[in-house]
Parts: C-alpha cells; structure tokens; sequence
C-alpha cells in the first residue's frame, strides 16, 4: 500500500469522450497500438504490440495471467415472473455462490428460475446493492458452456460475435468474471518468437473479479475498500522468477492482475524471492508503494478513479499521478483506443 492518507480519489480522475472506447478488439491481435514509456524520462514512443519483442531480453521472464473467462452470466426470470440476470462472481461453497443480480425484485428468499428452467436458483442473502448470495439447484460450473455468456464490461456496447476474442489465446484455468486485458494482444507467433529470443515465458493465476474495473466511490483512497483474488503461484513459476532476478533479468508482468500475484507473493519471501503459494490476495497498490516483485509492466489504458489506474501511476514513480495522466493527455491527443478492447502501453 502506498501513502494513503493524502491521496484523494478525485486526483485520478480524467474525462474521456466515449469516441476513444473501443467497441472491438483489433485485428490481428498483436495489431495494436503500444504507448512505449520509459519511467522517469517520460520518453514516450509510439509502436504497434508486435514490436514487444524489440523491448524484451534474453533472460527475461515475460510473466501471463492464465486465468479464463466463465460463461458467468446466466439469463433468467423470477418464480412470480419478471426478468433477471445473474453474474457469477465466487463460488462461496458447493452450488452456493456470490452474484451480482440484474431485474427488480431479487430479495432474500426469492426464487429464480434460469435458462428456460434448466436451473433453478434461490436467494439467501442480500449483501447490497447488486450483490447476493444465492445456492443452485445443481452444480453450475459443468453446466455454464451450455447456459451461460461470457459477460463484457457494461462500456461495450457491442455484440462480440467470437466469444474467444475476450479470452487470452493462453487461458486455462476457468474462473473469472473479467479477461486480463493486458494479455489480450498476444498471438501463439509472437509468444514463440518471445520465447525463441531466450525469454522466459511464465505463468500464474488470478481469477479476476467484477471490481477490478470498478471506480473508487470513496473521497479519500484510504477509505476503499479493496476486493479480494484468488491466485496461485506454483513451485514452477517461483523458480523460473527467481533464476531470471537471480540471473540479472528483468520480471515484466502482464497486467495489473499479474501485478497483484506477484508484489503478494515476493511480499512473504526473503530478499525479494517469489514463493509459491495460493490463496485470496487484497493488495492495494497506489503511490508511495515500493515494487519489488516487478521490473516493467505491459498493461492498457484504464478507468478513471480505477484501482488499476492507481496501481499504473503508483509503478510510474513518486509523481506517477500527474505522469500518468500526462501520458493518457497524449494518448488521446494521438487516438489511442482505451479499456478492454483498446492499446496497449509499456512501462520500462
């Protein structure tokens, strides 16, 4: 956590005209548009993501994000009529889940019926707002390719027709709520000439939930509340990170959800070694943080009053505030495509 008590949220604010929030990913992929920025300079070069590779050195370790997207958002109606959606959020126990519900009417108690009655739901507990706890008539998760979508951002306005398109070409592990967009621009050709130049290609999980793309309502940062992840960092992707850092290599992270995996993990392991280990992660990166886990970062261009802008400017440095900003002024200025579908940038 960086020196909260001065931060206020209003200092992470900027306007975006909604022209510059991409509707579609790019094609190819790896097509996209990458703000190269170089701390402290503010050097900033503007690239395609294929040139990536130019920026990365034998002995790095290029660290992903492997988690996968769930078809999370289920359609259905109350038991006394009327529409409802529900979005999966985290499995609490066995069939019993958080959710974030849509339709009137959702209270405790209440029954649903979803997907044409292939699934029947009931509400057990109301945690505010959207939120509720509900318990599954069956178990959900070996049913959600046949009855679920994959739910987009609420900026998106339109109809993504190839689903996979908001999944990383190397996810794996089923789980999230939310791509991690960052990896969004890779192709399996620019991974092998990645590797092929002698980098390391790692990976970790974090399953991403709704509030990582949520603004901070709060006026003071360190009245907000931060949600909470699941990770894992097996025994293969420690060892790899500590003999790159061992090595003199750098440790560049994939997004800010990579981020969190790996300033958690260095976080219980001496000299700044990563350690493997699991578990739900609630770090809060703002500026004023110190960094030890990560050496560059590849990451897109976020919300405004946004964690994830936060964590940004915290990894620009002392005045990572005013940088970053600066940086999305000249995003702009040079139409740059931003959020989920949008750029790229670099941050060495």
């Amino acid at each position: 956590m960086g020196k909260l008590q001065s931060l206020r949220t209003n200092d992470f604010d900027y306007q975006l005209p909604p022209k510059f929030i991409a509707q579609s990913p790019v094609e190819p992929r790896d097509y996209a548009r990458m703000m190269v920025l170089h701390r402290g300079a503010m050097d900033v070069v503007h690239r395609r993501f294929h040139d990536i590779k130019s920026y990365l050195n034998p002995g790095d370790a290029l660290v992903l994000n492997d988690t996968r997207v769930l078809p999370a958002r289920l359609r259905g109606k109350r038991e006394s009529g009327g529409k409802v959606e529900i979005l999966l959020l985290r499995r609490m126990a066995q069939r019993t889940w958080m959710v974030m519900v849509g339709g009137t009417g959702v209270v405790v108690g209440a029954r649903l019926e979803m997907s044409d009655g292939k699934v029947s739901v009931m509400v057990l507990e109301d945690l505010g707002g959207p939120r509720r706890v509900v318990r599954f008539s069956r178990a959900i998760t070996p049913m959600l390719d046949e009855i679920g979508e994959v739910p987009l951002p609420p900026y998106i306005a339109t109809e993504l027709k190839d689903a996979e398109r908001y999944q990383t070409i190397y996810s794996t592990h089923g789980g999230s709520a939310a791509a991690p967009t960052a990896g969004l621009h890779f192709t399996a050709d620019l991974l092998a000439d990645i590797a092929a130049k002698g980098v390391r290609i790692v990976k970790v999980t974090l399953h991403v939930g709704m509030d990582t793309f949520a603004s901070v309502k709060a006026e003071m940062v360190s009245d907000h509340r931060m949600h909470k992840e699941w990770f894992c960092v097996d025994e293969i992707a420690a060892e790899t990170i500590n003999l790159v850092r061992g090595g003199g290599g750098r440790v560049v992270a994939v997004g800010t959800t990579t981020v969190r995996v790996l300033e958690t993990a260095v976080r219980g392991g001496a000299g700044g070694e990563i350690m493997a280990m699991s578990g739900e992660t609630g770090v809060f990166i703002t500026p004023g943080y110190t960094f030890r886990g990560v050496d560059a970062l590849v990451t897109n261009f976020h919300l405004p009053r946004s964690t994830l802008l936060m964590m940004v400017a915290a990894f620009l440095g002392t005045d990572g505030r005013m940088e970053i900003l600066q940086a999305y002024q000249i995003a702009m200025r040079a139409r740059y495509r931003f959020y989920s579908f949008g750029d790229a940038m670099l941050i060495l």
